[in-house]
């Protein structure tokens, strides 16, 4: 990748000779005398890796190091050292420094490790956006995710707070429906009121009408005395019915008759009950198909679907990926008291490639895992659950000898963006280039953003 590079030396001919041999690979350089004119430098904006002598007047190499790892963090830093001064670059190290090169410099190891350095930055920068994204999205909602179809879900969620509707929230197992019946009660009037949970899947069909609308003493043997249900307890606030396709016809009689008159009897009682709620219904069935066959009421249905929010699986909204992953990871870091920073490119790309069967759910138990499992700062894809680490595996890309580096960069950025299914964000974090320059570079080629691989093609 190219970057902007600052070398501070006080010797004036090592800083202009690195800085010679770094623009060859194509990098900007910008070159200081000491640490004082590199901390302006910096200052001044726009550099991405420092290479610093650490035995310098004004300003030393160490103090220079010390002063940008308070005030820039994430930036790299290469040290440069004599034989005599190793355990000073050592020293520097436990302040940040990414390594250190010892004088006299070997050009071809700085520029590889100047590549390395300028990945580690780029990759800390990303993670940097991604959890001031999340930190954003945590402070507006308790929903995650940036893509334009959890966009939608979220202009329906704002929409329809504000107002007494019943909602109908739709999608597959682990997807998130609960968070969505959490954000429109906390956006809504009610929200000073109570938010009253009932897993409809989770409680037998005897139990579930006396939860939901409570029962008075002696209704049922072991009724001891008198239960406020579900619904009473909800009064002026929401009451959130999840697996709604689960509840039988009876109890689907006397839920329609709360949405109509806003009145019920407790099981085994007499007086009548008023009660102020909104419903927020959600199921992973298809209803009509239900109503086709004579489990679900129709009536109820558009009592309850009056508004329907529809949560995509994790599948179709693969960008919402490393937002959710980075939030699961500071959650789960911050438990466990471990030091883990965000993920490697190979295990993004696991990330990515699986299909999530089990949705948000799912990928929230595998970050959990990968965190406990992770060695280092970064989550590679051996952390990764073994079904993961499959869809990790690297795709081969054949470039044929001989090749010219234009027509290298052309087929690298040809098939990696197959492989993504035309998605340039993915393409360009993969190829560590940001998405300005992928769309430069594919114009310039000019690849079409539905092309296929070569291995598609040739089927």
């Amino acid at each position: 990748m190219k970057a902007n590079i600052l070398v501070v030396d006080d010797e004036k001919n090592i800083r202009e000779g690195l800085a010679e041999a770094l623009s060859l690979d194509g990098h900007a350089v910008r070159v200081a005398a000491d640490g004082t004119e590199g901390l302006k430098a910096v200052e001044e904006g726009a550099i991405d890796l420092v290479i610093t002598d650490l035995k310098m007047p004004a300003m030393s190499g160490t103090e220079l190091l010390k002063t940008l790892a308070g005030r820039y963090p994430g930036l790299p830093v290469i040290v440069l050292t004599g034989h005599g001064t190793i355990e000073d670059a050592v020293e520097a190290m436990r302040y940040g420094a990414f390594d250190f090169l010892t004088k006299p410099v070997n050009l071809d190891h700085l520029s590889l490790l100047a590549k390395r350095a300028l990945e580690r930055g780029e990759l800390a920068r990303k993670n940097r956006e991604l959890e001031a994204e999340v930190e954003a999205q945590r402070r507006r909602s308790s929903i995650v995710g940036s893509s334009a179809e959890m966009k939608r879900v979220f202009d329906l969620v704002r929409r329809v707070a504000p107002t007494r509707a019943s909602v109908l929230i739709t999608g597959e197992s682990g997807v998130g429906k609960e968070l969505i019946a959490d954000a429109i009660h906390n956006l809504s009037p009610r929200r000073e009121g109570p938010l009253i949970k009932v897993h409809c899947a989770a409680l037998a069909e005897s139990l579930l009408e006396s939860e939901l609308f409570g029962h008075e003493k002696g209704a049922f043997t072991g009724a001891q005395g008198r239960k406020r249900g579900r619904f009473e307890l909800a009064d002026k606030g929401s009451l959130f019915l999840d697996e709604i396709g689960e509840i039988n016809q009876n109890v689907q009689i006397k839920i329609l008759r709360v949405l109509q008159e806003r009145k019920f009897e407790r099981v085994g009682g007499e007086e009548t009950v008023e009660t102020d709620v909104r419903i927020i219904a959600a199921t992973n069935r298809d209803l009509k198909k239900e109503i086709a066959e004579g489990r679900f009421r129709e009536d109820l249905y558009y009592r309850l679907n009056v508004v329907n929010i529809h949560v995509p699986p994790l599948r179709e909204r693969r960008d919402d990926i490393p937002l959710l992953a980075m939030a699961f990871l500071k959650e789960f870091a911050g438990e466990d008291g471990k030091e883990v920073e965000g993920f490697d490119p190979k295990a993004r790309q696991a990330l990515y490639a699986y299909s999530w069967p089990g949705n948000v759910r799912e990928l929230r138990n595998c970050v959990e895992s990968a965190v406990v499992m992770a060695r280092g700062p970064l989550i590679t894809v051996d952390d990764l659950p073994p079904t993961l680490r499959a869809s990790g595996e690297s795709r081969d890309i054949r470039i044929p000898l001989g090749s010219s580096l234009e027509e290298a960069e052309r087929i690298l950025i040809r098939e990696t963006l197959a492989a993504q299914g035309g998605n340039k964000s993915r393409t360009a974090e993969l190829l560590g280039i940001g998405r300005k320059t992928l769309y430069q570079k594919i114009e310039e080629y000019g690849i079409e953003s539905g092309t296929k691989s070569e291995s598609d093609r040739a089927e």
